[in-house]
């Protein structure tokens, strides 16, 4: 299988080599040339894999230049009880009325993204140790990638990362587990801004070739294709979890802030999983929710994004985004192009157009959530189910149960476990979210962090100084 680039001036290249380049050499961002389609059959006689062989086999269908022993290997070594302890790894939690979660918090760092990340550390150790090569991870996090990722990839042989995160604006059990890591090929940097403004960063310097080649620059956020394939397996997974016959529709909510995750499940959907809805949740910064609800996508400055109780998705330029505008548009890198150019000039481009198509053919609707909605889901949900939640997850049950049908299963995506978030948790329910034993201890660890201004130059010459050459 070839990736090319959705803005197409992208020679067509292997898995590997979209897994250590990041961003596509002319902006845009890797995709398959084509997707697998995945049959009522073969769906059926994935029914009694273990999460490791479930993830080895869709994984497959886009990794074509790894043996499939050896990617068996890797999943097996990223999805196992060591890594992922809980009594299942992925459990699916009831929680009444149509609902339930999705659990993809049961990792080491207590977040979904502990799914995909867990992969990357081990398929880039195998890649850059193939290669005989070096990799400098240059990524930016609104709180739980930066974790996830530095987790997943703290001692691995070849790679060194430099997570940037913006000054402040994440959780405090957040902070705390990025920046307690002494690990030497672990670099923290805190920006004076927000989280767009770190992303807007990494994609300038991600964007000059001559700086990346010269550095070594790869990526971790979404903007990685890897990321995204690993995410579609647990789509697959809860689908199988939720259903006992082919055919059977299951709808998504999906708390989403990079697109990122809810992109996962489109991919899962065009490969042909059934799903009827991709329900999308966001907070306060409702970008995403605007597209979906006019059709305009219209993003806005650092000084207009809210600082909210769920800070993972206070985003309002969503890097992942484009890989659905370009099947919006007929998958035409042309005019991917043109909407780019059009937002760059005027900070907006305009689809509206096109609005029908995106519940009818794409199956997304979406809604919007605000402090006072996460206070009183969370309270609401734990009373009646004794599960408590985390002010993410709580944004999308909250937009989710407008969307529920009779007879058609409505899988939240958890975000993290709610004890990142004690705040939030004690201001709901009254009392702290419980702290797993082994993490109780995190926020007495001595913390390493540079703060430093916004500047793409600041962290320019931060790179040239400590980045492997």
């Amino acid at each position: 299988m070839k990736y090319r680039s959705t803005r197409g001036a992208m020679a067509p290249l292997a898995f590997s080599d979209i897994l250590l380049e990041g961003l596509a050499p002319d902006g845009g961002l890797a995709l398959p040339e084509s997707l697998p389609t995945i049959s009522a059959a073969t769906l059926e006689s994935w029914r009694g894999l273990s999460y490791a062989d479930l993830a080895s086999e869709i994984l497959s269908l886009f990794i074509d230049d790894i043996p499939k022993a050896d990617l068996s290997r890797l999943t097996h070594a990223a999805y196992n009880a060591d890594v992922f302890p809980g009594e299942q790894m992925v459990p699916l939690k009831p929680l009444g009325k149509g609902m339930s979660l999705l659990g993809l918090s049961e990792g080491p760092t207590l977040a979904f993204k502990d799914m995909a990340m867990q992969f990357l550390g081990q398929v880039f150790e195998y890649v850059l140790e193939k290669r005989q090569a070096t990799l400098n991870i240059l990524g930016a996090t609104s709180g739980d990638t930066g974790s996830a990722a530095e987790y997943a990839l703290r001692g691995k042989r070849g790679v060194s990362v430099f997570m940037l995160s913006p000054h402040g604006r994440m959780s405090e059990f957040q902070r705390a587990q990025m920046y307690s890591l002494q690990d030497a090929n672990i670099h923290n940097i805190a920006l004076k801004g927000v989280f767009d403004e770190c992303q807007d960063i990494v994609k300038s310097l991600a964007g000059d070739l001559e700086f990346k080649s010269a550095y070594h620059l790869g990526a971790v956020n979404s903007i990685n294709w890897a990321r995204i394939a690993a995410q579609v397996v647990y789509y697959f997974w809860g689908w199988l979890r939720a259903t006992s016959a082919p055919g059977q529709q299951v709808s998504f909510t999906v708390p989403s802030g990079n697109f990122g995750n809810i992109l996962a499940g489109h991919i899962a959907r065009q490969m042909g999983l059934p799903v009827r809805r991709l329900v999308l949740a966001t907070n306060e910064n409702n970008v995403l929710e605007e597209f979906f609800r006019t059709g305009i996508y219209r993003p806005r400055s650092a000084a207009q994004t809210h600082a909210t109780s769920s800070p993972s998705m206070d985003i309002s330029r969503a890097s992942n985004f484009e890989r659905f505008v370009f099947d919006l548009l007929d998958q035409d890198p042309a005019r991917v192009r043109e909407c780019w150019q059009q937002l760059a000039l005027q900070g907006e481009f305009d689809l509206s157009h096109l609005l029908p198509l995106f519940e009818s053919r794409y199956g997304f609707v979406a809604g919007v959530s605000s402090h006072q909605d996460r206070l009183a889901t969370i309270k609401s949900v734990y009373d009646s189910s004794g599960v408590l939640i985390d002010p993410h997850t709580a944004d999308g049950v909250k937009v989710g149960a407008a969307f529920v049908e009779e007879g058609i299963p409505m899988l939240v995506l958890e975000t993290a476990l709610p004890a990142k978030f004690g705040e939030t948790i004690l201001e709901a329910i009254g009392k702290p979210a419980p702290v797993p034993e082994h993490l109780q201890e995190l926020a007495s660890l001595p913390q390493r962090v540079h703060v430093m201004d916004c500047s793409t130059e600041l962290v320019r010459n931060y790179l040239i100084e400590h980045a492997p050459r």
